[in-house]
């Protein structure tokens, strides 16, 4: 077998946006993944569905994978062939141990490139408004390694040199060696009112800024209990932060949103909720495919050959209309069929779906459910007449049996069906299990019943316990009915079942409770 390739990629600060062009493109080509925590699990999303994950992080019955465990673990999968995709985060080489795996990967002759990534060291500052040069106060800037102890940051750093070689003094990994680092920076002729900030998980939810001055910040750091990783600040350019800062003030900032939804269905919402400034951590538990069982697709056939013979069509969900037009092109048969029909729709979005297959609804739901539907139908439909109902495998019996107990004659066909999504990323069932999550949401019944039996499958022996202790978004009543029939309890529901509106209560959440934490 040949040997394949390693690419050493850069995955930035956290926020998955920040990965560069070529890195993506490793993403999207390469055979083999190996990611750990420090690169958003977002980022696997844009792999090759038949990508071999290799998650090097914490798992149940492993700790953290060691450094030399993961430079052999490269080589491996290189001589099995594949081509290696390595995710590191911020840039590869500034403090990222890529010496290290490249210079195995080169004593096994086996080709490499390192693909260099938007580092920490400039991005986190800019993320909490603090520019790393500005024309009137700092035109150089020094990265440094805080890590060390005091006596290897003496033998690896001419104080005397570096304190005032540049203006902007960007140390990285120094938290717990903050007190010392403060009093060798004033010890060699910095100023003790020297403008200091401290940012924590940069670019994350998480993100937390401090600021003091060389003289404060130490005791700062302590009476806040503000804890590593972080990276500090030294300098001028820090004032720049009360004028500059934007990514805290975003309306979901501070949130990483758990989102169930279908793969195919939750780009929207993530995007959403990403442009709003929080962080969607999409978790699919529900894959909507076509049904398997020969029994659906006969019945199925069997309907569209009486295209004819319907007074409407009505439709439950965007599902709904893109499955159902995939068997009009698979069976080869033309919409003017339905010359007779009508067309409802359950909501907007269904609405929209129609009007870009150049179909204009005819009758739409001011309730964006089942019963809503009923309830726009009451006074047009008429006994006798006849409706298709294209619908999921899942959906409730509600809107087929009110019809025919009013004399109409209802067909359901089930253009596809809901199951389990095969995928799952361990880092997610870490991030829940750890409390790493702030806002699990649901949009269907399919979500909360599929989360709780992907939940069991990863080992968890009490799912509604844990899910039990986030705060839940609900997208609508029927939704809601659910969660609670586990015991659970629901914090928000959308006003109207609609993307739209769940994002809309999400935000509302937000804003009461940074007020309530900004009152305590």
């Amino acid at each position: 077998m040949n040997k394949g390739k390693v690419y050493l990629v850069g995955a930035g600060p956290g926020d998955p946006r920040l990965i560069t062009i070529r890195g993506m493109q490793c993403i999207k080509e390469c055979t083999a993944i190996v990611y750990d925590r420090l690169a958003s699990p977002r980022l696997l999303r844009y792999a090759r569905p038949d990508v071999k994950r290799v998650y090097v992080g914490k798992l149940p019955d492993r700790h953290t994978m060691k450094q030399e465990d993961i430079n052999q673990l490269l080589v491996d999968l290189a001589l099995e062939g594949h081509t290696v995709t390595r995710l590191k985060g911020g840039d590869p080489t500034i403090f990222g141990r890529v010496g290290e795996e490249a210079g195995l990967l080169r004593k096994h002759n086996i080709d490499f490139e390192i693909i260099p990534g938007i580092t920490s060291a400039i991005s986190v500052p800019a993320y909490a408004g603090i520019p790393v040069t500005h024309r009137e106060h700092a035109s150089s800037l020094s990265i440094i390694t805080g890590h060390e102890s005091p006596e290897k940051l003496d033998r690896s750093i001419y104080w005397d040199k570096v304190t005032n070689a540049t203006g902007t003094l960007l140390f990285l990994m120094g938290v717990a060696k903050i007190d010392y680092i403060s009093k060798q920076l004033m010890k060699h002729g910095r100023s003790a009112d020297t403008p200091v900030a401290l940012v924590r998980w940069g670019t994350t939810p998480e993100q937390q800024t401090l600021v003091g001055t060389l003289g404060t910040i130490a005791e700062l750091v302590r009476t806040r209990k503000f804890e590593s990783p972080a990276i500090i600040i030294v300098g001028d350019v820090v004032k720049q932060r009360e004028a500059l800062q934007w990514y805290e003030k975003m309306p979901l900032f501070g949130m990483r949103i758990l989102v169930t939804r279908a793969r195919a269905q939750a780009s929207d919402f993530a995007e959403m909720i990403e442009a709003l400034g929080g962080e969607p951590c999409e978790f699919p538990v529900i894959e909507v495919r076509k049904p398997q069982e020969s029994q659906h697709l006969q019945h199925i056939e069997a309907c569209l050959k009486q295209a004819e013979g319907y007074d409407w069509l009505a439709f439950t969900s965007v599902n709904g209309v893109e499955y159902f037009f995939q068997y009009l092109i698979e069976h080869r048969l033309d919409i003017r069929k339905f010359y007779k029909a009508r067309v409802a729709a359950v909501g907007p979005k269904t609405a929209e779906a129609l009007e870009q297959r150049g179909i204009k609804v005819d009758l739409q739901a001011s309730r964006y459910d089942a019963e809503g539907l009923l309830e726009a139908f009451e006074h047009v439909l008429q006994p006798g007449e006849r409706v298709l109902l294209p619908r999921g495998d899942l959906a409730r019996a509600v809107l087929p049996e009110q019809l025919r107990q009013q004399g109409i004659h209802a067909d359901e066909i089930s253009v596809y069906e809901t199951v389990i999504a095969p995928l799952q990323e361990p880092i997610i069932i870490d991030w829940l299990k750890e409390k790493h999550i702030h806002m699990l949401t649901f949009t269907s019944s399919s979500t909360v019943k599929n989360l709780i039996k992907v939940l069991e499958q990863a080992g968890i022996e009490d799912p509604v316990a844990l899910i039990s202790q986030y705060p839940i978004a609900s997208i609508g009543p029927i939704t809601t009915a659910t969660i609670e029939s586990f015991g659970l309890k629901v914090t928000i529901e959308a006003e109207e079942a609609t993307i739209e509106s769940l994002t809309a209560a999400l935000i509302g959440y937000n804003a009461a409770q940074r007020i309530e934490q900004e009152e305590k």
